[in-house]
């Protein structure tokens, strides 16, 4: 998830572990431990570019880092704040849990987590966008009413635990929306016989009323979007592999280790001669639009090495307002 919903979420955590002996340190440190996992995308900007992408929620996001830094953090803690009613272990179990929540969340977005490194396992339950208001802002406004409250108060309390279940039951519902979405997919592929070997859905951006998928049919790629105030029927758009296209390049270390970033979903696009590998796990910048564009889509660039580099494709700033145009009318229905 974004940098605030980390930061509200570590907060949250870290009250509800220790807020009752330090009060507002309790948030602060939970603060700090909901912000370390993603220190990771520091590290990459020292890296290339395809080695800083396989970072990416990797270690940093892992049960393994959680228990190895907690006590060290607690440790450090304890050792600068001697007189607070807080143990090192009170401290430690505030680290584990803010470093720990941190993951749990962001396996529900599009690009997942290794939780379980070192195991080559990425959790991606695809059910909630990286920004998503309806999750964050009424946890935050939770949080600054517990805050403002003396560390005794009982209300103080409620309303961190109050901002901990809305967020929750958001998530929750989020799940179950997937689930109605994902049966609408399954439904409109059966109404037009269409067989297919994988379905993959996710929710569009910042909401979870307009939700996209991709479609595996073989040679080539369905995709498709859906809102729960749509009128018409779900409708199709057909983009090709075009694998193809990479010749012997298709066996290149770059581009195995891109299809293992993308598991699998991939297409290969020829732009004026040079060739693109388009990421469809997040989908297209508007799927209506004539001429598709992906969000995540890379330049791949031979090299003296009779390999390949990646440069990422340039977004273009006015081209987004308009994109955001079209995705507030789209939630609203077709």
């Amino acid at each position: 998830m974004d940098s605030l919903t980390q930061i509200v979420l570590g907060a949250a955590v870290g009250e509800a572990v220790l807020g009752k002996k330090v009060g507002n340190k309790a948030m602060l440190y939970g603060v700090i431990a909901g912000t370390i996992p993603d220190l990771d995308t520091l590290v990459g900007k020292f890296l290339d570019p395809l080695t800083a992408i396989e970072i990416h929620r990797g270690i940093s996001h892992s049960i393994v880092f959680s228990i190895a830094m907690a006590p060290l953090l607690g440790w450090l803690v304890c050792k600068i704040h001697k007189k607070a009613e807080a143990s090192w272990k009170d401290w430690s179990w505030l680290f584990f849990w803010g470093l720990v929540t941190h993951p749990l969340l962001d396996a529900h977005t599009t690009w997942g987590t290794q939780l379980f490194w070192p195991f080559d396992l990425r959790l991606a339950y695809q059910n909630i966008f990286v920004i998503d208001p309806l999750y964050t802002v009424p946890f935050l406004i939770f949080l600054i009413l517990a805050m403002r409250l003396p560390k005794t108060s009982a209300k103080r309390r409620k309303f961190n635990r109050l901002g901990l279940i809305v967020s929750s039951a958001y998530m929750i519902l989020t799940l179950i929306l997937k689930w109605v979405s994902f049966k609408k997919f399954e439904q409109a592929l059966a109404d037009k016989n269409i067989e297919y070997t994988e379905l993959d859905t996710r929710p569009a951006a910042f909401n979870t009323i307009l939700w996209y998928a991709n479609i595996d049919v073989g040679a080539y790629y369905l995709l498709s979007d859906y809102s729960f105030f749509d009128s018409k029927p779900i409708t199709f758009k057909r983009v090709s592999k075009n694998r193809e296209l990479l010749g012997d390049l298709q066996n290149s270390e770059t581009v195995k280790r891109l299809s293992t970033i993308a598991e699998g979903w991939y297409a290969i696009e020829d732009k004026e001669g040079d060739l693109y590998f388009n990421d469809l796990r997040f989908g297209t910048y508007d799927l209506n639009a004539e001429n598709l564009s992906f969000v995540f889509s890379y330049q791949l660039i031979p090299n003296e090495f009779d390999d390949l580099t990646i440069e990422e494709a340039q977004r273009d700033p006015e081209a987004m307002k308009q994109v955001l145009n079209s995705l507030w009318n789209r939630i609203w229905g077709n």
